[in-house]
């Protein structure tokens, strides 16, 4: 058996910087009984640092979507697959020409890169390059982030996500955000290698979460668990339902499931 779980709205509270004592001893004592937990999050690299301590023996966490399998261990990036600048920059065109108005940046391995009317709503760091996006986007980019602060939030996700097309691909996890990684790359394309690497069948996968971006992930998973406060599309394909991240609901499933794995 292989868990993977998202981290924000489904582990932890969002944005949450540490583990809830509880779920951190779940978190210890599966590892123990020899069943990984993997961390599968839209969050990037540098909101990770004080969550590490909690990967298990394994060593692996999937971040930014997909983009990026990291091993926490070796503190080295197993694989990154990005957007390259000149693909990205004509993405971007076409997205301003179908939703007037939008901001963007750009995350890479080295970190976020805004344009100069982006509003970085969580834990940018200071210093951050901003500049326009012909000058910033000079790397491969693991995420397209693309923000509207006026239009509805329904209507501007549907737009990005038609002028995006297949060229990339499109989620998002907080309203009046879009995030939108290369093309074929989400947090299931990530899973399937990493599970193919440990030698563990779909069919042996135990997957949490609670956004849409998650939503690949359950898919393939052989078992899916949506937690009770997730988005109405994830709880409608969702094979169960786990209590919400404020009752730590992902640890309480986890303490069940190692607990039906002794009595095996």
């Amino acid at each position: 058996m292989l868990i993977a779980t998202d981290l924000d709205g489904t582990l932890v509270p969002n944005a949450s910087t540490s583990i809830p004592p509880y779920t951190a001893e779940v978190l210890e004592r599966v590892d123990d009984a020899g069943i990984p937990v993997v961390f599968v999050t839209g969050r990037p690299l540098r909101w990770m640092e004080t969550l590490w301590p909690h990967i298990g023996k394994h060593g692996l966490a999937v971040v930014s979507n997909g983009a990026v399998t990291y091993n926490v261990h070796d503190r080295e990036v197993v694989t990154s697959t990005g957007i390259e600048p000149v693909l990205g920059l004509d993405l971007a065109e076409a997205i301003s020409s179908a939703v007037p108005g939008v901001t963007f940046a750009v995350e890479s391995l080295e970190g976020i890169r805004q344009d100069p009317d982006f509003v970085g709503r969580d834990r940018v760091p200071a210093g951050s390059r901003r500049g326009p996006l012909t000058d910033i986007w000079d790397r491969a980019a693991v995420k397209l982030l693309v923000r509207h602060e006026t239009l509805d939030p329904d209507e501007f996700r549907d737009r990005v996500i038609s002028a995006v097309g297949d060229v990339a691909h499109a989620t998002w996890s907080i309203p009046g955000l879009v995030e939108i990684s290369a093309a074929g790359v989400t947090k299931a394309s990530a899973l399937v290698d990493l599970c193919a690497k440990l030698g563990v069948g779909a069919s042996d996968v135990v997957a949490f979460g609670d956004m849409p971006n998650d939503i690949p992930m359950l898919e393939w998973a052989g078992t899916s668990y949506a937690v009770a406060n997730a988005h109405e599309s994830v709880l409608a394909i969702a094979d169960h339902v786990a209590p919400s991240y404020d009752e730590e609901g992902v640890a309480q499933v986890m303490e069940e499931l190692e607990g039906a794995g002794q009595h095996e």
